[in-house]
């Protein structure tokens, strides 16, 4: 025995005890993933697909926490995030399918089935991991900036802007010089929101686009009303229902002051969309619609529900999740979907809260500059910014990731040299006569079409491509 330990090299003896303890915790993971989350042994917990998802959500939100800051994740959890939710994703490496192959047996060609990773798994969970990979990279960024930093509880400044953002009175508030940040920063910050923004897209792409694979669960369906209108309520079904309707006019006429309205406007949309579908594809017993409202009629409400259904998605990215998401999700059985359901939102969430931070360090810089002038702030609002009104497809954000020149993670220093390299290469190209002009550079691929698309069509554009180029 004394012999065999003098061969083992003391250096390795707290490796070895690393790899064991990660086996242990390892298999109390699976454990619990296999028993479904019932440690009795019953056999009354949930299923594998719904284990699962609960595993990665509780995973992201033990290591990430609230993201009260712009700062680098302390690299234990950065470590513990990286090896504990790659053991969640090794479970999709044996989701397969059954693809034709030919085989050359004794010089006779033979077509054969053989085993492949399932399709959207093998192209969604690359990409999920880039954009995770993208979102750590930002938040590295903020290492080396000194501009800003955070009031402690007893700052007298803070606790004046406090009592403006009472909404957000646990988190800290950002301290910029007291004439705002320097230009550098400024552009520095929104180039890094301008990221985010973008992994925020592709993810909420990405989980739209999963959930809409989804069945609806026969328990959602049974609690329905009878009809659309019982579901919105008169005020909201004649606002749908109008000869002229405009989305604009629609949801500036709505009450969406807190997330537990829009929510529940969210509900009511889902609800009667789910409700006319199934009665256009006689899948609906129930009596409602009256003998004098059209095929046409029904299609055009549908559309009109499921476009500001698309909005509300775009415009309030940080809400919870709607009664039929969750539904979908408790009720699912497709392991693979639970987990690019379960990563991207919590990657969507993320990004969320990152764009957040950035634009509480933002807001600090417009109060130093203008504090006479500030308007109260709205987080909801906050939020909305970043549609801008305009609502582009994902799979539009996913190719801006594939496709762009400009790098999408840098330093301060680094952004820095970038801007200076790109002064100079504007001003060489005005030098040799190259002229572009503002047409040009706001030149975008025409997204026309003769074709009206429906609310899951346009979900299922948002899906259609992942960043797997860049992997």
């Amino acid at each position: 025995m004394e012999d065999d330990r003098a061969d083992v090299n003391p250096d390795s003896i707290p490796e070895l005890e690393m790899i064991y303890a990660d086996m242990e915790l390892m298999k109390e993971r699976f454990a619990k993933l296999l028993l479904g989350e019932d440690m009795s042994g019953g056999g009354k917990g949930v299923s594998s697909a719904l284990a699962l998802s609960n595993a990665i959500t509780n995973l992201a939100a033990s290591v990430f926490g609230e993201i009260s800051r712009l700062e680098p994740m302390p690299p234990d959890s950065k470590a513990r995030w990286r090896k504990e939710i790659d053991w969640m994703l090794s479970v999709t490496d044996h989701i397969v399918e059954f693809v034709p192959s030919k085989q050359n047996t004794n010089g006779i060609m033979m077509e054969i089935m053989v085993t492949r990773q399932r399709s959207d798994v093998h192209t969604n969970i690359p990409a999920l991991k880039k954009l995770d990979a993208m979102l750590m990279e930002c938040l590295d960024n903020f290492k080396d900036q000194n501009e800003f930093t955070y009031a402690s509880k007893d700052d007298a400044g803070a606790k004046s802007q406090k009592k403006r953002e009472e909404e957000k009175w646990w988190l800290p508030t950002p301290k910029v010089p007291p004439n705002g940040l320097s230009d550098v920063t400024r552009k520095w910050l929104q180039f890094q929101k301008d990221s985010v923004n973008q992994v925020l897209k592709a993810a909420m792409a990405m989980n739209s686009h999963t959930l809409t694979e989804m069945e609806i669960p026969e328990s959602y369906i049974d609690g329905l009303p009878k009809n659309g209108r019982a579901s919105l309520g008169d005020t909201i079904y004649k606002n749908i229902t109008v000869d002229h309707f405009d989305p604009d006019h629609f949801l500036s006429a709505m009450d969406l002051s807190s997330e537990h309205k829009i929510l529940d406007l969210k509900n009511r949309i889902e609800a009667s969309v789910v409700i006319w579908r199934r009665k256009m594809t006689n899948k609906d017993g129930k009596s409602g619609w009256g003998s004098g409202v059209s095929i046409e009629k029904r299609e055009q409400f549908e559309d009109r529900a499921e476009t500001i259904l698309l909005i509300l998605k775009h415009r309030y990215p940080g809400i919870p999740q709607s009664a039929l998401d969750v539904s979908k999700i408790e009720n699912n059985r497709d392991v693979g979907h639970a987990v690019l359901e379960s990563y991207s939102r919590i990657l969507e969430s993320l990004a969320h809260k990152v764009m957040s931070r950035i634009e509480d360090v933002m807001h600090a810089d417009n109060l130093a500059q203008n504090p006479s002038g500030d308007p109260k702030r709205n987080p909801l609002k906050d939020s909305a910014s970043m549609a801008s009104g305009k609502f582009p497809s994902a799979k539009e954000e996913l190719e801006k990731l594939n496709l762009s020149d400009a790098p999408t993670s840098m330093t301060l220093s680094d952004f820095m040299g970038w801007t200076l390299d790109n002064e100079k290469e504007s001003k060489q190209e005005l030098s040799n006569g190259t002229e572009t002009t503002t047409e040009q550079l706001a030149k975008q691929p025409s997204a026309t079409n003769s074709k009206k698309l429906s609310y899951l069509e346009k979900l299922d554009t948002l899906g259609g491509r992942s960043p797997s180029a860049r992997q």
